[in-house]
């Protein structure tokens, strides 16, 4: 936890944005997994976590703008609790950490939202993610299951706050990037023919819980790199084979890095291999060459992409004016995924609360394929911790999905194409702020030309 001072000014803040009503913040509950008393690793909601600092399960925040109120509602634990758990701190103490003052049990919740409701009172919430939070909805607010209306009005006074990671909030996640980079170094050392895809996920994750953390999302190690989010680990390194690795690091509070890493099995890259690697760090250096207030990040991905197809013309894969191309959307049978996305409290931070919001500023987003799955496309913002991810994908099923009806036939050749069909995926990623005049790398530096990976894995 940060100061107590730190979460009463964040919620000061949070009721100036909104102005006047009755915010609700619910935190999460324990989820069983196969029966009630074995539970899924509990994850606290992180705008709850980010108002209160609070990691336990079972809490409510609610904030009365007009009456000047802050109440955390919840229960104090009963001595079975404490016979299984330990002791724990009272409700108040948690309070107090969180520089609150007035506590109230569980039960008393409805009776305050309804008598607020009753005066014809605004009720703010987030959008409800989790099944407990719609019964909540229901029982407090007389929301139907499924006609759950958020507030606008306390999405974008989140999203604007929790957008602008303060100095406090950077060096936390340089720590956890600093850790993320250690992980995807531990796999560069390790990764020899005859392992498996999980032995490198186990040792890489070990990273993570060896300096008090543990992963920041379900690793992706895998041979077949042309899968985006690949969660298959049973396959076999072989010789010629590339490992793509993404992974991360969560800390204090949830505060996340995230990183991917593409690197031979072999010792070296081979020629083929090389070649679109190259293309690959080309594209990611362009994006971080791009990157400083005021500048749309739509902007920076279609440079991205731009340097994917001048590499794959020089190939004689693609063809054409490569604006043209990338405005088409020809570009998306390589890179059908975004560059980047705003990273924090969790991986993707704030996806619940809706990219439209978070990533868009409430404009709206474009269906194109590929430029659908852009999660951040705003103007750069001080403040603004993002990731930095190009990649460069052969997928078969594409090809000859594309290829059946020719698609894009003016800037892609088809017969070429072909034979890199069986090539994989690549994919590198780093953790950005952007600063007053630029941006900054989080964490300490991985390896990431075929260079600098081949000088580690030697």
């Amino acid at each position: 936890m940060f100061s107590k001072e730190t979460y009463q000014n964040r919620r000061k803040a949070l009721k100036e944005r909104v102005g006047s009503g009755v915010i609700v913040l619910m935190g999460n509950e324990l989820s069983p997994m196969n029966y009630e008393d074995n539970t899924y690793e509990f994850v606290q909601d992180r705008t709850f976590t980010y108002f209160t600092g609070r990691p336990e399960e079972s809490l409510t925040l609610v904030i009365d703008i007009d009456n000047d109120r802050e109440i955390l509602f919840g229960n104090e634990l009963t001595i079975d609790d404490i016979v299984w758990m330990g002791a724990q701190p009272t409700l108040r103490e948690k309070a107090e950490m969180s520089g609150l003052t007035d506590i109230r049990p569980t039960k008393d919740i409805e009776a305050y939202l309804k008598e607020a409701q009753s005066k014809g009172r605004k009720i703010h919430y987030l959008p409800p993610y989790r099944p407990e939070h719609r019964v909540k909805l229901h029982e407090w607010l007389n929301v139907g299951l499924n006609d759950a209306q958020p507030s606008v009005d306390l999405i974008r006074a989140v999203v604007d706050l929790r957008n602008h990671k303060t100095a406090e909030e950077i060096e936390v996640l340089e720590r956890a990037c600093d850790i993320t980079a250690d992980m995807h170094m531990e796999a560069m050392r390790l990764v020899r023919p005859g392992m498996k895809e999980y032995e490198v996920r186990a040792a890489v994750e070990a990273v993570a819980y060896r300096n008090g953390g543990r992963p920041s999302f379900p690793t992706i190690s895998t041979t077949h790199g042309q899968t985006l989010h690949n969660h298959h680990y049973t396959h076999t390194l072989n010789p010629g084979d590339m490992l793509l690795l993404d992974c991360g690091a969560e800390i204090e509070d949830g505060y996340c890095g995230d990183m991917s890493s593409t690197m031979p099995v072999n010792k070296k890259f081979t020629d083929r291999q090389k070649t679109i690697y190259d293309i690959q760090v080309a594209s990611h250096r362009a994006a971080v060459d791009m990157l400083k207030p005021g500048v749309p990040f739509v902007d920076v991905y279609e440079k991205s992409a731009e340097t994917v197809v001048e590499g794959l013309k020089a190939l004689g894969i693609m063809k054409g004016d490569a604006k043209e191309a990338v405005a088409a959307g020809a570009h998306a049978m390589f890179y059908p995924c975004g560059l980047g996305h705003m990273m924090g409290l969790d991986v993707h931070d704030m996806e619940n609360l809706g990219e439209v919001w978070v990533g868009y500023d409430g404009k709206p987003k474009s269906t194109q394929f590929g430029r659908k799955s852009l999660r951040l496309a705003r103007p750069l913002e001080p403040g603004f911790v993002l990731t930095i991810e190009p990649g460069v994908y052969f997928i078969p099923e594409l090809i000859d999905y594309w290829g059946s009806e020719k698609r894009h036939s003016d800037f892609i050749d088809y017969t070429e194409l072909n034979k890199w069909r069986d090539f994989s995926g690549i994919r590198n990623e780093e953790d950005y702020v952007i600063t007053e005049t630029g941006a900054r790398r989080l964490g300490k530096k991985k390896p990431i030309t075929t260079e600098e990976v081949e000088a580690l894995h030697s």
